[in-house]
Formats: C-alpha cells, sequence, structure tokens
C-alpha cells in the first residue's frame, strides 16, 4: 500500500492511495490515525502486515470513506496539501552505495583513496543526517549553506524501521549536500550534511508488502531553473552493491535506532563537477510506486 499525509485546513489526516485517488483513513471506529507509524504500530500488536490492517479497518468502516483526487492533494489546491509523511526521530545516511558515488567522492577529495576502500570494505559508511526539524517534506524549500560554493541533490530511495528495527516501508529522499565543504576534508562530512532544511522526504511511503523487503525502483532526479531544465539523471536500486538489509543491520549494530527512524541508502545520480543548485531551483525526484517529491531550494542566511 502506499500511504500519504496531508494538510486539510490547518488539520492533519492520513490516507491510502487507490488508483488516482487517496481514501482518508484518519479516524476509523473509537481510533485515530495521524501518521503511518500509528499503523505500524496497531498492526504490530495485532500481529499483522501494515497492509492487512489497513484493509481490515477500512472493511470495518461504518460508512463510506472521504476520498481526494491524488492530483489536488500533489498541486495543494483549496488549501489541502500533501505534507511531509511521517516525522522522524533520526534520519541516518548510507554514502558510496553505487560505484557513481564512489568515482565521485574521489574526484572531489583531496584525500585519495579513502572512498575505495569503503566501497570494497565489508563495513558499509553511515552517517547520522539529521532531525524531524531539519527535515521538509513535498512542496517545502530544501535549503543550501550559506557558506557553500558546491551543492547537489542527491535522490535516494529511504527505508523507514518500524518497532523491532525491521523494515516496514520506503521513501523517496534527498540528501542535500555541499560537495566542496566535504571534498575539501572527509571529516568535514557532518557540516557537509547536516543543517536547516538539509533533507526531503516524501511524498508517500509504500509498504514492504507493496514492493519488497530488496525492490528495485527506477530513481530520477531533474532540476528546473526559471522553468528549463538544467539537469536530471535516473539510476535502478539494482545498481546499489549493497542491499538493504546489510544497511539495516549494520545501522542498527549496537545502536539502539528509534521506531520510525529513516535511512537514506545512497545516490547513483551525480550531477557533474560545473553544477551547483541555486536558490530558487526546482527539484524533482521521483521513484516509481512511491512518487515525486519537489521541493524548491533556498539559501541559507548567517543566523548571527
Amino acid at each position: 500500500m502506499r500511504i500519504v499525509r496531508y494538510k486539510s485546513y490547518g488539520k492533519l489526516h492520513l490516507g491510502v492511495c487507490m488508483s488516482d485517488r487517496v481514501v482518508e483513513i484518519t479516524n476509523l471506529g473509537q481510533k485515530s490515525f495521524s501518521s503511518f507509524l500509528d499503523l505500524a504500530l496497531e498492526a504490530n500488536k495485532r500481529g499483522i502486515s501494515i497492509d492487512d490492517f489497513v484493509k481490515t479497518i477500512i472493511n470495518e468502516a461504518s460508512s463510506d470513506l472521504p476520498t481526494y483526487p491524488y492530483e489536488k492533494l500533489e498541486s495543494g489546491e483549496d488549501d489541502v496539501r500533501l505534507v511531509i509523511p511521517l516525522d522522524p526521530p533520526e534520519v541516518w545516511g548510507c554514502g558510496v552505495t553505487y560505484k557513481r558515488s564512489q568515482e565521485a567522492r574521489e574526484s572531489e577529495t583531496e584525500v585519495n583513496g579513502v572512498y575505495t576502500l569503503v566501497y570494497d570494505a565489508p563495513r558499509p559508511e553511515i552517517f547520522f543526517k539529521g532531525t524531524a526539524h531539519r527535515c521538509v517534506g513535498p512542496g517545502e524549500e530544501i535549503c543550501i549553506r550559506g557558506d557553500s560554493r558546491w551543492n547537489v541533490p542527491e535522490a535516494e530511495l529511504a527505508f523507514v524501521l518500524g518497532p523491532n528495527q525491521e523494515i516496514i516501508g520506503f521513501t523517496c529522499g534527498n540528501d542535500v549536500s555541499s560537495r566542496d565543504i566535504e571534498g575539501e576534508n572527509p571529516l568535514y562530512l557532518p557540516q557537509a550534511k547536516i543543517y536547516e532544511g538539509c533533507c526531503a522526504l516524501g511524498p508517500s511511503i509504500v509498504t514492504v508488502d507493496e514492493v519488497g523487503a530488496e525492490p528495485k525502483l527506477e530513481i530520477k532526479c531533474r532540476v528546473l531553473r526559471s522553468g528549463e531544465l538544467v539537469f536530471e539523471g535516473s539510476i535502478n536500486t539494482d545498481q546499489m552493491k549493497r542491499s538493504f538489509e546489510e544497511l539495516r543491520s549494520y545501522l542498527c549494530r549496537y545502536n539502539p535506532v528509534p521506531f520510525g527512524s529513516v535511512c537514506l541508502t545512497g545516490t547513483g545520480i551525480v550531477p557533474p563537477e560545473g553544477f551547483s543548485l541555486e536558490e530558487g531551483d526546482l527539484v524533482e525526484i521521483s521513484i516509481e510506486k512511491i512518487g515525486t517529491l519537489r521541493n524548491r531550494v533556498k539559501r541559507l542566511k548567517p543566523l548571527r
């Protein structure tokens, strides 16, 4: 199933996508569901899958449930719009999971061989990316640092952790990064990755039942500037060197990652070295079965 969260006149709602419409499942019976994580918790308590639980509560509904055209939620018409599908307590990232990423990071860094070693090593690169208040959803602004000259989108498939640190769903992620800061020294990675508006998630979450535990999905990234296409690229997750389970296992090893956390699994779409995001750019990340995540770019100003 494909789950979305949206706001209607200031109130949060939860819905399940069925073809080109969204069926609202916010209030059913005595229960209220405001997040994909609410569904996951209740399904876990009942010992059934999220898909089976959602089917059950829809079948048990005493009346016809409200529906919206997905296109209307996506466009934000009539003050009804998609929002970030969950508020992750933690967001983590994985690097050098695609050959193209390894090549690009070797090219940009002044310390030779580091990323080749990571690509070939048994242990993957995993880093902390952010928290809920650093994340944005569909239609919101992603940010680039004011002290960086070379900023890029990183289009990635991200997984969501369940109550038992299992993978329960997938979403689109944009791991916005400052490549000049990262390239100057690998130890500067946190400053290249973690700041206000550094991560976008959405527009929906698809369940493992829908796409499988190791999905092979096409990822596309486009950047438009003043309406003109200035960059586009694509890759399939079948090009990843590591499995999702391998990344999950290392992330959670001796590490009590909270329920509902998100892990970005790396990018294989790398813009050319002469390209950098600019304020006002529109970034579109599309992953089959999930949808398109669209965000404008804002350049941050010093806080003081």
